[in-house]
């Protein structure tokens, strides 16, 4: 049994309530630089697992340590679980910290392993620092050649086994000095032209086509056990013609958790973005996320969406066992991480 351990008073997952299991699930985004009302509401009542930071929300490394001491200090007067604190802070055009912490050009500007460790090792001293204990990266996308795709700008190269072999060099520099990485997007999003921040980009191509390149840095980062894996926004119709991937019962479930054999963190990309937002309401996307046994829902922007999440989740737990006893395989999933990775805990 996982125990929700130190920080939280020794309270181990047979002793949370359906409110703790509910809000470990959901990452959320928040307005301000500080510990607000809103964050609190967040963390004493909603019970998030994490928060997520854009560039909204920092301003300065003391600002920074400051907020996210605050979090953590305010979650254990709760009786909560520290939180997961994450970024994204894969150098070049994704980059919410800037100036003067180190920027970087980019995965595309990356030369080879020794700049990938180079940036791991650099981030990770300057996250942990500050407080943070979660890097939305590496991108694990593989951009072919001759192919416009929209991840152009932020993926290590054309080559799989190249973004398998960078990629894994900066999970192990992140992980080596206790930050969390997270590959992303699975499966795969590096031949997709549309942007998912916009609308749902679809994408044909069927299981063994993708097995053979998509998949490729995903496996290897399941083989040096990356902290986390973010799902896309993407129609895989060779897969699953329904749902995207990060609503897919067949691809979040079936091939990444159970043929793929991952056992961290599965985490959906923002359920914000236009490509879910636009299709889907959220309570049919919580329930989407609960029946695919992914782990952790982000939804990075303030408002009425977080706690209806929450709410949902709740009322699914309480009118079926079987999504009570999931989601306690999920947080004792996500404890485990917490106690591996957050000093202190």
């Amino acid at each position: 049994m996982v125990h929700a351990a130190r920080g939280s008073g020794g309270m181990n997952i047979s002793d949370f309530s359906l409110e703790q299991l509910a809000g470990q699930r959901i990452m959320a985004g928040f307005e301000g630089t500080e510990l607000s009302g809103e964050l609190k509401f967040l963390i004493d009542t909603v019970k998030v697992g994490g928060v997520i930071l854009f560039s909204g929300n920092v301003k300065a490394p003391e600002q920074i340590k400051i907020l996210c001491k605050s979090i953590q200090d305010y979650a254990g007067s709760c009786g909560q679980p520290p939180l997961i604190i994450s970024v994204d802070q894969e150098g070049g055009q994704v980059a919410r910290l800037k100036e003067p912490f180190t920027v970087f050009p980019g995965n595309p500007a990356m030369k080879n392993e020794e700049d990938a460790v180079q940036f791991a090792a650099t981030t990770a001293s300057e996250l942990l620092g500050v407080g943070i204990n979660m890097n939305m990266a590496p991108v694990m996308d593989v951009a072919p050649e001759g192919v416009p795709s929209i991840m152009a700008g932020r993926v290590f190269g054309h080559d799989p086994y190249r973004v398998s072999k960078m990629g894994v060099a900066v999970i192990e520099g992140l992980q080596a000095k206790k930050i969390m990485a997270v590959a992303k997007h699975f499966p795969g999003i590096g031949r997709t032209l549309l942007d998912s921040h916009l609308d749902l980009p679809s994408f044909d191509a069927g299981l063994s086509d993708m097995e053979s390149f998509d998949f490729i840095p995903f496996e290897a980062a399941i083989r040096h056990n990356v902290a986390g894996i973010m799902l896309s926004h993407i129609l895989y119709t060779g897969i699953d013609g329904k749902w995207p991937a990060s609503l897919s019962v067949k691809i979040a479930k079936e091939l990444l958790r159970d043929s793929m054999g991952y056992e961290g963190i599965i985490m959906t990309d923002d359920l914000d973005m236009g490509a879910v937002k636009n299709h889907f309401d959220i309570r049919t996307s919580v329930r989407q996320v609960l029946s695919a046994g992914i782990d952790m829902m982000l939804i990075c922007h303030a408002g009425p969406d977080i706690e209806s999440a929450f709410e949902e989740i709740l009322k699914n737990m309480r009118d079926a066992e079987k999504i009570k006893t999931d989601a306690e395989i999920s947080v004792r999933r996500i404890l485990r991480h917490k106690e591996k990775f957050l000093p202190g805990w």
